[in-house]
């Protein structure tokens, strides 16, 4: 027998969806996929799901991953001791073998697979693949009172984006496929090298200039003073926020991702709650959304 109650609410949550999707229909969502919902099976399922979702709406979503657990999963297996910098994992060569093992294969393919079997057509692929993310070494300068000069640490195979060719990922989506991105840039002389997967998805954004970065974490979105989420900010707001110390920690890297996004042409960031089943859906869907939507300026 139906439901009247539940296909009323069904009816309303498709009606508010629709002049969004409208509006995004042929534009290109940038999500980092992370946390969370890299983990647990039923958020698993419902994130290939959601990016699956959108393609068939018209959407040209690029997922990009992590992996960070899994790395330090494996070399522990190997009995390979992780080392950490200002919160950045030393990578020798034999890190970084590990690193290419985990992130290009194990859980890149995994995501793939989700997205194939939620009937998506998706396409693993690292930034070595067509050279297409072509990266320096990331060096940390520490800076001391004994010190006239700041200190320099080499911290190995850890990189940051040099450039970004996007022929590929145009291509891939042009032809309906679900670009799935690792994060591991093309050094100079075919080196590799381990990029934060926040930093790849904001540079890719911004080159892309994408309609929406999408970063999910493990926390309700950026809170203020009061320990609140803030659904809707600009800018100028959340340097405020910064500035004042409310923003910190953590949530400090990924804030810095999405202003740097916003502020290069990307109409839209949002942090969201990878936790909550479907939130890609509910933040980009519906009126309320489940994170914080960051903007140049008010509409």
């Amino acid at each position: 027998m139906l439901n009247l109650a539940h296909a009323k609410e069904i009816a309303k949550v498709l009606s508010e969806a629709l002049p969004y999707i409208q509006k995004f229909s042929g534009r290109t969502i940038v999500v980092k996929y992370g946390g969370n919902a890299m983990t647990d099976d039923a958020l698993k399922a419902s994130f290939a799901r959601d990016i699956v979702l959108m393609q068939v709406v018209g959407m040209r979503p690029i997922v990009v991953h992590g992996g960070g657990p899994q790395i330090g999963e494996l070399l522990e297996r190997l009995n390979i001791e992780s080392n950490f910098i200002d919160g950045m994992r030393v990578t020798n060569e034999e890190t970084m073998d590990v690193v290419e093992m985990v992130l290009g294969g194990q859980v890149n393919k995994e995501i793939v697979n989700l997205l194939n079997l939620a009937g998506g057509r998706a396409m693993g692929i690292t930034g070595k693949d067509g050279r297409f993310i072509r990266a320096r070494q990331l060096k940390i300068e520490r800076k001391s009172p004994e010190l006239e000069a700041p200190e320099i640490i080499d911290i190995g195979h850890v990189g940051q984006v040099e450039s970004i060719d996007t022929r590929v990922l145009t291509m891939l989506t042009e032809n309906n496929v679900i670009p799935v991105v690792a994060p591991i840039g093309a050094g100079p002389n075919g080196e590799s090298y381990n990029i934060n997967a926040d930093l790849v998805a904001g540079k890719l954004a911004e080159v892309l200039k994408a309609e929406k970065l999408m970063l999910l974490t493990n926390t309700a979105g950026v809170l203020n003073k009061a320990g609140k989420v803030v659904t809707g900010i600009v800018t100028d707001e959340v340097n405020a926020l910064i500035d004042d110390g409310t923003i910190s920690g953590g949530m400090l890297p990924k804030v810095g991702c999405a202003l740097s996004a916003v502020n290069t042409g990307v109409n839209s960031a949002h942090i969201i709650d990878g936790r909550v089943p479907h939130s890609v859906l509910l933040e980009i869907f519906t009126d309320q959304g489940v994170g914080t939507q960051i903007l140049r300026k008010h509409n």
